[in-house]
């Protein structure tokens, strides 16, 4: 595939020390590792300036290491036992990933040997102090072809192109030749076009395009339909020029904002700055997880779109980074994914690999999108784990407890999953199934409990810690009550044996 193996080590230090050293563009390493664990390895490596590329391979149950990964930037995490075709898409895609920083980098570099495109550069942004942009005369202006009346910055980006429509430019968009750049300059920044839009005729074209542009409904596909245009407000000196360039840029960064089919934002839409805004947390996080887990086993789809929207709410006036917003949605998906799967472990549901779920949920261009898709994946998951012959609430609420009995379930907190208060809950339980609630689920709990013990594998303590009962002497006591025996006294009965060497005959 075109990579060279250039070393390996036998422990974190080693490995530490050689990518300091020989600075590889791949590094594929273990969570755990003698003397520095990977992720440290990682941490450590990117605050001393390497800037390659990581591959984790590590066991499933490093769940929290794999969040810490993403954290500091591994490309991909791929768990053990590692699939063929799943390394080979994660070595190809850093190969598409190197070739375009090198290609960029190349651009750039040209770029710089021009003078001009220096100067303007530094115009635009803000490099030169005001008086330094004061001191161009008329005639180097206009030997510079940068001489107008009024002016307006552009940021032009395309994303999620093919090959094929590459060629789209801003002067199409105008419908200007532009010949010798009389209606606007241009330079690349951060992989996208910043436009300096020069005289009344270029702001008036642009105008009319933005009343064409906004108004269109572009089909899907379309190379229209993955350009996005920000632009700061018009300015009349040279010397202003940076302050509509960091309206457009500050528009640009919140791109990833807009709603479905939005394209431009102008600076009449910059973001209220003066608004309290959130920052991002474990504890958010936490909580979003449990809310969309629980709606999601006890299948309720309004609560579910509910605590979408909501979510989308919050994370659009967070003041934290896109990296960070899309990193919280990442780790939000893989925990809803560890939990439904821990929850049915007997159940096929068609997940994808947490590598492709992590590399579609960076593809998304736009916050509803990865909102978006995660509202497809909970679909998913309620259509694979659900039962066609439910029809009411009440089977819904069974089934729920059939799967969750095992955990610390009560009626005042699953009621409301379904809409419902606690108390009548239980007085439509109770007449529908005949027993109250408590009295379902310690049923449940205790036929599971005989199947364990007929299987003469786990110990008294280990059977009630499965079936629900953090008390071991809680569950003697409720076994006895249903069964009319003690744990031990059954599986003698059923299987003829004593419990398995270390048990506890209660």
């Amino acid at each position: 595939m075109g990579f060279e193996i250039c070393g390996e080590a036998a422990n974190g230090e080693d490995a530490l020390q050689f990518i300091l050293k020989k600075n590889p563009c791949l590094v594929l390493l273990d969570i755990r590792m003698p003397k520095l664990y990977g992720t440290d390895i990682v941490r450590i490596a990117r605050e001393k300036g390497y800037c390659g590329r990581f591959i984790i391979l590590s066991g499933y149950s490093d769940f929290a290491y794999a969040q810490t990964a993403i954290r500091y930037g591994v490309d991909f995490y791929l768990t053990k036992p590692i699939d063929e075709d799943e390394l080979l898409f994660s070595l190809q895609k850093i190969i598409d990933i190197l070739e375009k920083e090198q290609s960029q980098s190349d651009n750039f570099e040209l770029m710089r040997k021009k003078a001009k495109n220096v100067i303007l550069h530094e115009i635009v942004t803000g490099s030169y102090t005001p008086s330094d942009a004061s001191a161009f005369s008329q005639e180097d202006l206009r030997e510079m072809n940068l001489e107008a009346d009024i002016y307006q910055v552009v940021i032009f980006e395309k994303f999620g192109q093919k090959p094929e429509d590459a060629s789209y430019s801003f002067a199409d968009l105008l419908k200007v030749t532009n010949k010798g750049n009389h209606t606007f300059e241009h330079f690349e920044e951060e992989g996208n076009e910043v436009i300096l839009l020069k005289g009344s005729f270029a702001l008036t074209k642009f105008q009319d395009f933005l009343g064409h542009y906004e108004k269109r409904r572009l089909q899907e596909g379309s190379p229209l339909d993955s350009l996005f245009l920000a632009y700061g407000r018009p300015v009349s000196g040279l010397d202003e020029i940076h302050l509509s360039y960091e309206e457009a840029s500050t528009l640009r960064r919140r791109r990833f904002f807009c709603t479905q089919g939005q394209h431009t934002l102008g600076y009449d839409e910059l973001p209220n700055m003066s608004r309290p805004s959130q920052e991002i947390s474990d504890q958010k996080l936490e909580e979003y997880c449990n809310l969309l887990t629980d709606y999601l086993l006890s299948f309720n789809r309004k609560k579910v779109a509910e605590t979408l929207f909501a979510l989308e709410g919050y994370l659009y006036d967070v003041k934290d980074s896109i990296d960070a917003v899309k990193l919280f949605l990442t780790d939000l998906y893989l925990r809803m994914k560890e939990r439904v799967t821990h929850t049915y472990s007997n159940v096929s549901i068609p997940f994808p690999t947490n590598a492709q779920a992590i590399d579609r949920l960076d593809s998304c261009h736009y916050l509803y999108e990865m909102i978006l898709l995660i509202s497809e994946q909970s679909e998913m998951i309620m259509n694979a784990t659900g039962n066609s012959s439910r029809d009411s609430v009440l089977d819904d609420i069974l089934y729920y407890i059939d799967h969750n009995y095992q955990n610390n379930i009560k009626l005042e907190s699953i009621a409301p999953l379904f809409g419902y208060n606690s108390a009548y809950l239980g007085k439509i339980f109770n007449k529908a199934i005949g027993e109250s609630f408590n009295s379902y689920i310690d049923h449940r709990r205790i036929e599971h409990s005989k199947e364990l013990l007929a299987e003469n594998r786990l110990k008294v303590y280990e059977i009630a810690e499965q079936v629900g009962y953090k008390n071991v002497d809680y569950f003697h006591k409720k076994f006895k009550k249903y069964v009319g025996m003690s744990p031990a006294e059954y599986r003698k009965n059923i299987t003829g044996k004593y419990p398995p060497p270390g048990g506890c005959l209660m």
